[in-house]
């Protein structure tokens, strides 16, 4: 039990709560947010819930706080079971305020423990490169949190969409200094779009993919603990905002990684979500451009909101300018293209699939669809375990480009950009990808070339991948590219820098506005 200042009478305001917790201990930091007030401690954090109410969430009462922070307590266990540890109440009694004490309970807070800020996964994308490893963790870690969380019915998070819009249209119009015609046009866009994918939005609800959800997944509420991303600080106060097709859950925190400059992770956590996804989410790729422009917009109103507060703050009002002006980019997305890489094995169509994605098409990138892994999912076998002579058949090869293919389609026809990672050493598997590519999407098909040594020495070197080239198989490749190639030659002997910038050259001549 920590006492403070004794004070005459048996209440006290939030204020006078407020200045003893910031004694409580020496050093405490205090952080002041739209709807929380948080103290942070030594070794241990303390939140109160601000006694305010918004249009969504009312703390107006100590009843009301008190039953917020049970919630918070029960819904962020789900996330963070060690950085949650109980409510604690602020009592008042003979002796002045205490934290935990014997006095009436006069304020509460939800008692956390203290971890490094500084491995925010907001701060840690504002001063480096999130690495693709931790993007490829948050993936994981996102989709088994969707995967625990049960179906819930979806008529109230489909009712809600629009005002969502509104609301956020209804700020944005308040706040003066912002285009009349930017935010028409943002909420015009919006509301288009929601009317456009209603009756996806309703087959995905009916089909179990609205969950309860995290609902504030920014980079803010995301924390590397012992190197692992960990979820915390997930919406209490109202399950309906927190209710939401899961892929309205994931498009927060990408959206945050676009926001940061952070493309090649954003790719990454985008194409590891939905590879290890339902067919039902790849399906699903045309809500990105509304689920993503929602969640700039609600950053930017929240934002707005606390450069309102006190005597204001610039650089939040800034920063809510940056999220208002990306949740127009996003809401207009460019066109998509299709980009196939082939070659022989060991010529780095992988790793430059993967750095080309991040480059391409609208945000957050290009889809990457690739034969080695369709080819171990047809067996229903781990990426990196190792098949049989037999799955290699050109019945088993044709069944795979042709799952490709669709896959590809599927994706340039929502609107997403594709990246093709395959051998391409036959003129009907060219073909078939100049077949596939939607009428008005733009494609090309570029082909790598390097010297055999060059080709052994990195299929040596591989570690856990999905390919199951050796270097008997690399060099028997050589007699298979059939018919005439013309696709342009990518020399790619070099670094994995020096062939991007040759392929990002190409794609700049072939696919104006690209790259």
């Amino acid at each position: 039990m920590t006492r403070g200042a004794t004070t005459t009478s048996h209440e006290t305001d939030q204020g006078a709560v407020l200045s003893f917790l910031g004694r409580v201990e020496p050093d405490t930091q205090r952080v002041d947010t739209h709807a929380s007030i948080v103290f942070l401690g030594k070794d241990r954090v303390l939140k109160v819930k601000r006694a305010v109410r918004l249009p969504f969430l009312d703390y107006s009462t100590l009843e009301k706080r008190k039953q917020a922070c049970d919630e918070e307590l029960r819904v962020n266990t789900l996330f963070a079971p060690d950085l949650y540890r109980r409510v604690v109440p602020i009592t008042l009694g003979e002796a002045g305020l205490a934290v935990d004490g014997s006095g009436t309970p006069v304020e509460w807070a939800v008692e956390m423990a203290r971890f490094d800020e500084t491995l925010g996964l907001d701060r840690v994308a504002a001063t480096s490169e999130v690495q693709p490893g931790l993007a490829v963790a948050l993936a994981d870690t996102i989709r088994r949190a969707h995967d625990r969380s049960a179906p819930a019915p979806g008529g109230p998070w489909l009712d809600s969409i629009g005002g969502i819009i509104d609301r956020n249209t209804a700020k944005f119009r308040a706040v003066s200094g912002l285009a009349g015609a930017a935010i028409d046009r943002l909420d015009a866009f919006s509301h288009a779009a929601l009317v456009e994918q209603t009756t996806l939005l309703e087959a995905r609800a009916a089909a179990g993919w609205v969950r309860r959800c995290h609902g504030d997944l920014h980079l803010g509420n995301i924390v590397l603990i012992d190197g692992k991303p960990v979820m915390f600080d997930a919406i209490e106060f109202d399950p309906i905002i927190a209710t939401t097709d899961i892929l309205y859950d994931l498009a927060f925190p990408l959206m945050d990684l676009i926001r940061f400059d952070q493309r090649a992770a954003a790719n990454v956590l985008f194409n590891t979500y939905l590879d290890a996804a339902d067919e039902a989410a790849r399906n699903a790729l045309v809500l990105f451009p509304l689920f993503l422009s929602m969640r700039a917009a609600i950053r930017a109103h929240v934002l707005f909101m606390k450069s309102e507060q006190g005597e204001g703050n610039p650089s939040a009002r800034s920063e809510a300018k940056r999220y208002f002006d990306l949740a127009i980019r996003l809401i207009e997305p460019e066109p998509p293209c299709m980009v196939a890489i082939g070659g022989l094995s060991g010529t780095g169509k992988s790793a430059l699939g993967r750095a080309i994605a991040p480059l391409i098409g609208p945000p957050p990138g290009a889809r990457i669809v690739r034969s080695d892994v369709i080819r171990k999912a047809l067996f229903d076998v781990p990426e990196t375990t190792r098949l049989p002579s037999s799955a290699y058949e050109p019945v088993v090869t044709k069944k795979v480009y042709e799952i490709l293919m669709e896959a590809a389609r599927r994706a340039a026809q929502q609107g997403c950009s594709v990246v093709l990672d395959a051998a391409f050493l036959r003129s009907e598997e060219r073909a078939a990808f100049a077949a596939t590519a939607p009428v008005a999407v733009r494609h090309i098909g570029l082909f790598l070339e390097a010297d055999r040594a060059t080709r052994l020495a990195r299929i040596n070197a591989r570690t856990k991948d999905a390919s199951d080239a050796t270097a008997a198989i690399a060099i028997a490749q050589e007699a298979m590219t059939e018919g005439d190639l013309d696709w342009p030659r990518i020399e790619a002997a070099g670094t994995p820098a020096e062939t991007l910038a040759r392929c990002l050259r190409m794609l700049g001549k072939a696919l104006p506005n690209q790259a």
